[in-house]
């Protein structure tokens, strides 16, 4: 068993590479340092301070030294490979704090740690401040498995010393660990940590007595994050998140700032177009230019709002001449609204006059369609364009065309002759069409 998972270990490092190769093609828009190496340098003493059984009254701490390397995967989740080497040592020349005198045959041992080699689960605890996007401190703990190799040399009551021989000694290993970091900068961080390894054997002393041996290693070292970006170790996604819900929102609030202008611009815009064509007595004449106001229902009416004398209805055939579309076609071509209003401007005048002659003067019978672009919604665009075309033919009713023979109706955005995509074909869409018969 001890001998597969010393095998195992450079499987599990092949395993990191390839991961990482493969996050790699997924790596967000935002870069961070997911690699890094550390160093480190403290003590290794052959006891637990958790307690159990010692097998020496005195054991002392000497000089360990290691390193390690580390894949970050998320900000609280890492996997660390670690190496370290250093000296154990203890003897019996004082007694143990119950009063006992150790009677052991063995005085003291000098144990040569040839090598620890191990892979853990590192786990950050927590960020110190959640509101803040990169903190300084990251407290952790780690647990994993590995394979330490030692030669153990003992002295006894007699003062021989005995030898393990040159054979290595290699045992399973679970070190369980806490620390602290505190980051210098994005590429170094200072490393505080202490590992408490349990050791799958009792001769990592030399002395057997029927307990597992443990040795912890307290330690301070510097890491050193790889490639470029932010260390993913130091980033906190709460915060992140935060304000991005914050910019959100932020957006959210000037979107319906925008959109409550609108709507007021629009409500303007209502009053506005039902000042202009209000007729209260319905004889479609709009109640500015009716010079004959409150005339009775059904009444036929000339440009001014007047009753007109019902003339014998002679039944005439009309014929549109190339010159009469030429007159049409300019009106056409030359019409324009203010913007966003029915009202016509006064350039618009002088063609639109030339329409009216021929409705006066040929007793022809005129239809105006509407029709605007797709910007605002279907509902003000069909209005828009009714409205245009109540304006132009209550303009050519008060050059004296007959109100009866012009039919004014509003199509919306519903029949488009160009695309609404560019301003030039909005521009096309916004028209008013004349169609004589």
């Amino acid at each position: 068993m001890k001998l597969q998972l010393f095998k195992t270990l450079p499987v599990a490092l092949a395993g990191l590479l390839i991961g990482s190769a493969a996050m790699a093609q997924e790596a967000p828009a935002t870069t961070f340092r997911t690699w890094s190496i550390g160093v480190n340098a403290g003590v290794l003493t052959p006891l637990s301070p958790l307690g159990g059984k010692n097998d020496f009254s005195n054991n002392k701490s000497n000089f360990g030294y290691g390193l390690y390397i580390k894949k970050q995967f998320t900000p609280y989740f890492s996997l660390r490979l670690d190496g370290v080497r250093g000296k154990l040592k203890g003897d019996n020349t004082e007694a143990f704090e119950s009063g006992r005198v150790n009677s052991s045959p063995v005085s003291a041992f000098d144990t040569q740690l040839e090598y620890s080699g191990s892979l853990s689960a590192v786990v950050n605890m927590f960020n110190i401040n959640m509101f803040k996007k990169e903190n300084a401190l990251q407290l952790y703990t780690s647990v994993g498995a590995g394979l330490a190799g030692y030669k153990p040399t003992i002295t006894t009551s007699a003062g021989t010393s005995l030898y393990a021989g040159d054979k290595t000694i290699q045992e399973l290993i679970i070190p369980v660990g806490v620390g602290a970091k505190f980051k210098i900068s994005d590429a170094v961080n200072f490393d505080l940590g202490w590992t408490i390894n349990f050791v799958d054997g009792d001769n990592l002393d030399g002395y057997y007595r029927g307990s597992n041996d443990k040795y912890n290693y307290a330690y301070a070292g510097l890491e050193f994050a790889l490639g470029s970006g932010k260390q993913l170790a130091f980033h906190n996604p709460v915060a992140a998140t935060y304000d991005e819900a914050l910019a959100a929102k932020n957006t959210a609030n000037a979107l319906k700032s925008d959109l409550d202008a609108q709507k007021a611009e629009n409500a303007k815009l209502r009053s506005e177009m039902a000042d202009i064509l209000k007729d209260t007595d319905g004889d479609g004449v709009a109640d500015k230019l009716d010079k004959c106001p409150g005339t009775p229902a059904g009444t036929v009416v000339d440009g001014s709002g007047c009753p007109l004398a019902t003339p014998e209805k002679v039944v005439t055939k009309v014929i549109v001449t190339e010159e009469d579309r030429k007159v049409v076609a300019d009106a056409i071509k030359n019409l324009e609204f203010d913007l966003g209003k029915a009202t016509i401007r006064s350039k618009s005048y002088a063609s639109l006059n030339r329409v009216a002659g021929l409705l006066i003067n040929k007793n022809f019978s005129l239809k105006l369609a509407g029709h605007t672009d797709n910007t605002g919604s279907d509902a003000l665009n069909m209005r828009l364009s009714k409205d245009r075309a109540e304006s132009v033919k209550a303009y050519l009713v008060s050059q004296g065309a007959n109100a009866s023979r012009i039919e004014a109706i509003g199509y919306g955005e519903s029949q488009p002759i160009a695309t609404n995509k560019t301003a030039a074909g909005r521009q096309q869409n916004r028209r008013v069409e004349f169609t004589l018969y």
